[in-house]
């Protein structure tokens, strides 16, 4: 054999033990069994957690509510004229505000100027009419003195005396009447406000009593109208059972928000509420009253109502963050005895900005967990720090005020 020939031999039986080798040592680890890690202690798996905790204890807690509300006017003032007549001139720009007696409009006078003139005569003559007929008794009853003349003719005298003297005051009343329609031609506005921005045009022919000339809304004060549901308005007055005094709705206090220009710094008081139920909404319409002596508020203007003075006796709150979804609904967990927690059912009640307010399922005195909810296992032991209730509410989400739930 060449020598070529012996390599190659030589190479390829190397290549063949190397194969074999391999095999055999995969076949050896492949049967050998792994060896299980070692199990670890209860302890290590399920180190005791640190937990924040709050002692519970029931207390009155403010509780206010918000509703959409509406800007109303206090009084809409139709302002109409009087006389009849030609409109010669309005005295204000339409929209704009005005003040009491403040001149509006002006009717044409010359009709009623004529109409005083001609009164005035009237009243002349019949002042004249009076002093004869006065003269002719008074003749007559010196003639009847000195027995020329009859008693009969005394009494037409007198007749006559009487009636010139009503003519007098007929005159005098009809100069009277012709001054004040004359007075009326001039409008003046019955009290201050806001005029409509529209009005009859210069030159129109104006009916007594008839054309609405504008319309004034006395907007200082302002009203604000809201409407609460019955059931809200049913337990309000069960809540009111359960005090030993109850909230009047002079104990309430009214706030508004704007949308976007923040709060409305005047507060106002509740004002009346209405009887009835509206069929239509099922619900009943309650009225504020605001003063408004820059005209802020504007009719119509949409707002939020915000009712403070109401407070919920022995409520028990928690913060939010307490609060865990179980399948049974809203739970909390309780410390008990060796620190052991558990879950406990609630029912939860109105939303408040410093929490929850439960009602059922806890008692004054027990200890929840508020802060590290989420390391704790039912049954678990942990280890409780207590918290402060100021750091507790601080440490949750932001809560919103109650939106006119049930107390």
């Amino acid at each position: 054999m060449s020598p070529e020939g012996r390599v190659i031999k030589r190479i390829l039986l190397v290549i063949m033990v190397g194969a074999a080798l391999a095999a055999a040592g995969y076949f050896f680890l492949i049967r050998t069994p792994r060896q299980a890690p070692a199990p670890q202690t209860a302890s290590a798996a399920l180190p005791t957690p640190q937990v924040g905790i709050m002692v519970v204890q029931p207390a009155e807690v403010p509780y206010p509510v918000e509703y959409a509300g509406r800007v109303s006017g206090f009084r809409d003032i139709e302002v109409r004229s009087r006389v009849g007549g030609l409109l010669l001139k309005r005295e204000f720009d339409e929209g704009a505000r005005v003040k009491q007696d403040q001149v509006l409009f002006r009717i044409d006078p010359a009709p009623y100027e004529l109409a005083q003139t001609r009164a005035e005569a009237q009243l002349l003559q019949a002042q004249a009419a009076v002093r004869q007929a006065e003269e002719n008794f008074n003749r007559i009853e010196q003639l009847v003195r000195r027995g020329v003349s009859t008693a009969a003719q005394l009494e037409d005298a007198r007749s006559q005396r009487d009636q010139a003297r009503a003519g007098v005051q007929l005159g005098e009343a009809e100069v009277q009447n012709a001054k004040l329609n004359l007075s009326y031609t001039t409008i003046t506005a019955p009290g201050n406000g806001v005029t409509a921005l529209e009005s009859p045009p210069v030159g129109a022919l104006v009916q007594a009593q008839q054309t609405l000339l504008t319309t004034i809304s006395q907007i200082d004060p302002a009203y604000v109208i809201f409407s609460f549901t019955d059931e809200e308005g049913r337990a309000f007055r069960a809540l009111n059972e359960r005090r030993e005094k109850p909230i009047s709705e002079r104990d309430l206090t009214v706030e508004l928000q704007f949308a976007q220009q923040g709060k409305y710094p005047q507060t106002g008081k509740i004002d009346t509420a209405a009887q009835r139920v509206d069929l239509q909404t099922g619900t009943i319409q309650a009225r504020a009253v605001f003063p408004n002596p820059d005209g802020v508020l504007l009719p119509g203007q949409f707002v939020r109502v915000r009712l403070l003075g109401i407070t919920l006796p022995d409520a028990i709150v928690i913060p939010q963050q307490a609060v865990s979804q179980g399948p049974q609904g809203p739970l909390v967990y309780v410390v008990g005895g060796n620190n052991i927690a558990q879950p406990r059912p609630i029912r939860l009640g109105p939303e408040l900005a410093s929490g929850w307010v439960v009602q059922d399922g806890l008692k004054g005195g027990e200890r929840v967990i508020v802060d590290g909810v989420i390391r704790v296992r039912p049954g678990q032991a942990v280890r409780p720090v207590e918290m402060d209730p100021k750091a507790a509410q601080a440490t949750a989400s932001p809560g919103s005020p109650g939106s006119g739930g049930q107390p």
